[in-house]
């Protein structure tokens, strides 16, 4: 059996339940609890997708206890069978079989880490450094804000786990959020150049959802400053994506858009980063033999 885990933003939280929900081979997916993993576990649930929720802690020991029931009730049904009853070694034959099923571990980081590249390099990979034991490989699905996602292959070479990361068409990790939304780092730029200058905001449904509480948070950046936003920024793009829509997001927007008088403008989103990355990932720990984890 292959374990994929995901390191993710909350604010890529629309992204992960698209791609999740579309992977209709899973073996298995196990969300880890948190306190901001209830609205992802809400929205999978709601596009047929059951999660198993488990601590940090438990996961290394439902993983041993599910791959020796697997193996075990395979055996027992070959067993079954005169044939197989004569092949010598399938206990080792059932186990090259698990190993094609793939099981996925999310865990899914609180919102505002950005504001403190620090803080949000150190809190991936002493994540990472958890979940490394049992995993085949990590998906960081995060854009690089501010850079902290430099140098982490290179930190994390002794673990013998691959890393994967949110990439555009070019390989290149996508700048952000809103560069995941829009479908790249081109698209972005030239989404930016279009506004001839004039300073923009850009709201993703989560975005929307979630100015309110990331405007509490203790923070030294100039994302909420009323004064800074109403002096150098005049249009809130509007970025809708095929997780979240309707009025919940127009009435979020809006809200947005009258706090810090701006007008709005309206564009489509993209999953193509999130779905190709994910893919990327899950096509990679497959195509390699898991690597042994110590029990």
């Amino acid at each position: 059996m292959s374990v994929l885990s995901i390191i993710a933003c909350e604010m890529l939280e629309d992204e992960l339940v698209y791609v999740l929900s579309k992977d209709h081979d899973l073996n298995q997916l196990i969300v880890i609890e948190s306190r901001q993993s209830f609205m992802l576990v809400r929205k999978l649930k709601s596009r047929n997708c059951q999660p198993r929720i488990l601590s940090l802690d438990r996961i290394p020991i439902f993983l041993k206890e599910a791959n020796n029931s697997l193996s075990m009730n395979l055996i027992r049904l070959l067993l079954k069978f005169p044939f197989f009853k004569i092949i010598p070694n399938i206990t080792g034959k059932c186990k090259e079989k698990n190993k094609e099923k793939t099981t996925v571990i999310v865990n899914i980081l609180k919102l505002g880490l950005h504001a403190d590249c620090d803080l949000l390099k150190s809190e991936i990979y002493r994540n990472m450094k958890e979940m490394v034991e049992y995993s085949d490989g990590i998906l960081i699905f995060y854009g690089n804000c501010g850079r902290p996602l430099r140098g982490l292959e290179v930190e994390f070479k002794d673990f013998n786990c691959p890393l994967y990361f949110l990439e555009d068409e070019k390989g290149n990790i996508v700048d952000d959020c809103i560069s995941v939304a829009l479908g790249g780092n081109d698209n972005y730029a030239e989404v930016m150049q279009s506004g001839n200058g004039t300073g923009m905001i850009y709201l993703t449904p989560m975005w929307a959802s979630s100015w309110k509480e990331m405007r509490m948070e203790p923070s030294d950046t100039s994302d909420f400053n009323v004064s800074f936003l109403k002096r150098h920024y005049r249009k809130v793009v509007k970025i809708s994506n095929e997780i979240s829509m309707g009025s919940e997001f127009d009435k979020n927007v809006l809200n947005y858009a009258r706090t810090y008088d701006m007008s709005i403008i309206e564009m489509k989103g993209s999953m193509e980063i999130a779905m190709k990355s994910y893919m990327n990932a899950r096509n990679g720990i497959c195509k390699k033999d898991p690597i042994q984890k110590s029990s």
